[in-house]
C-alpha cells in the first residue's frame, strides 16, 4: 500500500510511460502546448490597450496579481510586465525538472491536445447553456467601470476576470458594430490569459500549496486532502469572480448571483479533478476554449 508522501502534489496519476496520455501530462507538454496561447494574448493584449481601450490597461486578473507580487518584491514595473508569462515559463521547466521525466516532445500530439481540450470544454458549454435563460439574455458584452476591476455579463456565465484600470471616455463613448467586433476580439483574448493565469494560480499553484497544507503539515489523509483541496480551490475560483482584490483595493467585480457562482464553483471543481488527471496543459487549454467558445457563443445566440 502507497504512504501518502508516495504521492505528488502536481500530478496525482501516473500513466503509462511514453502512452499519449503520460506524454501530454508532462511539463514541457504545457510548456509547449501553452507558449503560442501565452504569445497571443500578449500581442493581443497590446493592440486591445491602444486600440479599442486607447491606452487603457486591460489584463486578467490572475496576471495582475502576479505582476503586484513581483513589484511588492521588489521588480521593476517593466520587469513585473513581462514577468509573469516567464514565471509560467519558470514554473513549467522546474517542475519539468523536478518530475524527472522525458524532454521529449511530439509534435504530432499538437492537434489531438487540441481536440481534446475542446472535446472536454462541451460538457461546461451544455451545463452553462442549461443554467441560463435564452428568453432574458443578458446581452452581448456589458461593461461597467469599477473603481479598480472590470467584468462583463453574458448569457453563458464565463470564467475570466478582467481588470481595466483607466477605461479612456473615448472607449466609453464609442458605439456601434465596429467596437462590438473589437470587444469580441478583447474578450477571445483575455479569455486566453485567463485559461493560463487562473489555472496557474488557482489549479498549478493553489492546489499544490493546499495539498502540502491539508497532506503534509495537518496530516489529513491523501483523499481527504484532495476533496479539500478541489473544494476550497474551486469556492476561491468562484468567489473570486464577484470580489477581488486589484492593486490594493477590494473590489465588487460583479454582482452576486448564485446560477453563476454555483456554475463557476461546478467548474472549478472539474477543472481542479481535470488537473489531477491530466495535467495543466490540458486543463488551461481546456478553460482557454471554454472561454473562447462561450464568447463566441454569446455574441452569435445573445446579442444585445
Amino acid at each position: 500500500m502507497k504512504d501518502k508522501f508516495d504521492y505528488t502534489t502536481s500530478q496525482l496519476f501516473n500513466f503509462t510511460p511514453d502512452s499519449y496520455l503520460e506524454r501530454t501530462s508532462r511539463p514541457i507538454y504545457a510548456l509547449v502546448f501553452l507558449l503560442p496561447f501565452i504569445v497571443f494574448y500578449e500581442i493581443g493584449t497590446i493592440f486591445i490597450n491602444t486600440d479599442v481601450l486607447d491606452q487603457s490597461q486591460v489584463r486578467v486578473v490572475a496576471f495582475v496579481w502576479l505582476q503586484n507580487l513581483l513589484e511588492y518584491i521588489g521588480a521593476g514595473s517593466r520587469l513585473a510586465w513581462a514577468a509573469p508569462p516567464l514565471a509560467v515559463v519558470v514554473i513549467l521547466t522546474a517542475l519539468q525538472l523536478v518530475s524527472r521525466k522525458r524532454w521529449y516532445f511530439g509534435i504530432n500530439d499538437i492537434w489531438p491536445m487540441a481536440i481534446e481540450c475542446i472535446l472536454l470544454a462541451a460538457p461546461l458549454i451544455v451545463l452553462s447553456l442549461l443554467l441560463s435563460s435564452p428568453a432574458q439574455p443578458k446581452g452581448d458584452i456589458v461593461r461597467q467601470n469599477y473603481s479598480a476591476a472590470q467584468t462583463q455579463s453574458h448569457a453563458i456565465p464565463g470564467c475570466s476576470l478582467v481588470a481595466v484600470v483607466g477605461l479612456s471616455s473615448t472607449a466609453a463613448d464609442t458605439t456601434g458594430s465596429t467596437l462590438k467586433g473589437k470587444f469580441l476580439l478583447a474578450d477571445i483574448i483575455t479569455g486566453i490569459g485567463a485559461g493560463i493565469y487562473e489555472e496557474l494560480i488557482f489549479r498549478l499553484i493553489l492546489i499544490c500549496v493546499l495539498m502540502l497544507l491539508f497532506q503534509d503539515i495537518l496530516r489529513f489523509s491523501h483523499n481527504n486532502s484532495i476533496i479539500l483541496s478541489v473544494l476550497v480551490s474551486a469556492a476561491l475560483f468562484s468567489a473570486h469572480h464577484h470580489i477581488v482584490f486589484v492593486n490594493g483595493q477590494l473590489s465588487a467585480s460583479a454582482p452576486f448571483n448564485w446560477t453563476e457562482f454555483g456554475f463557476r464553483t461546478v467548474a472549478g471543481i472539474y477543472f481542479a479533478v481535470l488537473f489531477a488527471i491530466r495535467g495543466f496543459a490540458i486543463t488551461a487549454g481546456t478553460h482557454t476554449f471554454y472561454d473562447i467558445i462561450a464568447t463566441v457563443i454569446n455574441t452569435v445566440f445573445f446579442p444585445q
